[in-house]
């Protein structure tokens, strides 16, 4: 498949790179009409920051948040994921126009979230996370990253697959930041085809992210976009087939040369 897009609209207050910038109605709405023209193929409406240390946000408030703007989204150019683990947050979503489930806990936080998007016949993303946002980064500790992330994924894609989801509707996300150090998540960029041999379209997201500042020196997450590029272009050239990001633009057109680049007809 072509690369895809995934362009992060966090209608949050406390996101760790956006945290409030489109926390506003007026303000969320324009911005996911930004990204789309940009070139994002999906937008991924998240009302629950799960930055390192974040607490759950309660579910009247995420719902709050997040079904204003993808009602207010329904028939964009670009399919509406809804960032959540909670089943009645993506019921409302998906009533609202979302045909998309993106879920950091992969179905553990609310298992009967698997039978929903089976019968709603959505796609989903299933994502890796050593315990939860509030305690992921303490001390996460692993036998080997790559392997252990690899044996999660591939069970909540079978647990999932039980539930009654279509394999054709299911990508894993490896979970870069959540709960690795920084060598455990350069590892995964190392090792990328081997998550991508489990067989499903992998999704990546480095955005912004702290380990970017870590090895550039910039504290501004917006200054680490040269940064999320690079690694985006090695996550393609291993198989990764979904980008999630702040910045649709310039990862377009990094896709764009790199994908021309390693196609052998050149085109």
């Amino acid at each position: 498949m072509d690369p895809r897009i995934m362009g992060i609209l966090n209608v949050t207050p406390d996101s760790f790179s956006d945290g409030g910038e489109w926390f506003a109605f007026d303000e969320a709405v324009q911005h996911a009409r930004a990204l789309v023209a940009e070139g994002a193929d999906i937008l991924d409406v998240g009302g629950e920051s799960t930055r390192p240390g974040s607490a759950p946000v309660p579910v009247d408030e995420e719902l709050r948040r997040v079904v204003p703007v993808v009602s207010a989204l329904r028939g964009t150019d670009a399919q509406i994921s809804v960032d959540t683990a909670k089943l009645t947050v993506a019921e409302a979503a998906v009533d609202a126009g979302a045909t998309f489930v993106n879920d950091v806990s992969a179905f553990r936080h609310d298992p009967e979230l698997a039978g929903f998007v089976a019968d709603r016949r959505c796609d989903c993303c299933l994502m890796h996370m050593l315990g939860e946002p509030r305690t992921m980064q303490e001390d996460p500790r692993y036998g080997d990253v790559v392997d252990d992330v690899r044996a999660f994924l591939e069970q909540r894609v079978e647990f999932a697959v039980r539930e009654g989801v279509r394999e054709e509707r299911i990508m894993v996300d490896p979970g870069i930041g959540f709960g690795k150090t920084l060598e455990h998540n350069l590892e995964l960029l190392r090792r990328l085809d081997e998550i991508v041999a489990i067989g499903f379209p992998v999704v990546i997201g480095t955005s912004r992210k702290s380990f970017l500042g870590r090895l550039t020196g910039r504290e501004d997450p917006h200054d680490r976009v040269a940064a999320t590029l690079a690694t985006t272009v090695l996550a393609l050239e291993r198989g990764a087939a979904v980008f999630r990001v702040h910045d649709v633009a310039p990862t377009r057109d990094a896709l764009a040369v790199a994908t021309a680049t390693l196609r052998r007809d050149g085109a």
